[in-house]
């Protein structure tokens, strides 16, 4: 497994650091206990909660192309914003907690 588009740029710059990065992107993507789908949702998840758009249609198109659902794909994106979002909502609850006298 090869490094992906947005790090090639080690290969020539730092060359034994890409390759490090190389092999714990591989030992993270790889299918293993979870299989390669379940792993791309997870990380399609993981990159439209920190904003990362370009990662967001990079893995969706791999998942499509692997025969995943734009349904599959519109799941994984509510249980991302259902536990980034939960965390916003309850740390907004500090605006409203009770002073003490």
């Amino acid at each position: 497994m090869s490094l992906p588009m947005y790090l090639k740029f080690l290969e020539s710059n730092d060359p034994d650091f890409a390759q490090a990065i190389e092999k714990v992107f591989a030992s993270a993507m790889t299918p293993g206990a979870l299989d390669q789908k379940t792993k791309l949702l997870i990380a399609l998840a993981l990159d439209a909660a920190h904003g990362a758009g370009q990662g967001v249609t990079s893995i969706a198109n791999q998942l499509r192309a692997q025969g995943t659902s734009d349904a599959e794909i519109a799941e994984a994106l509510r249980i991302a914003y259902f536990a980034f979002g939960n965390s916003i909502l309850t740390t907004s609850s500090a605006a409203f907690a009770k002073k003490d006298s």
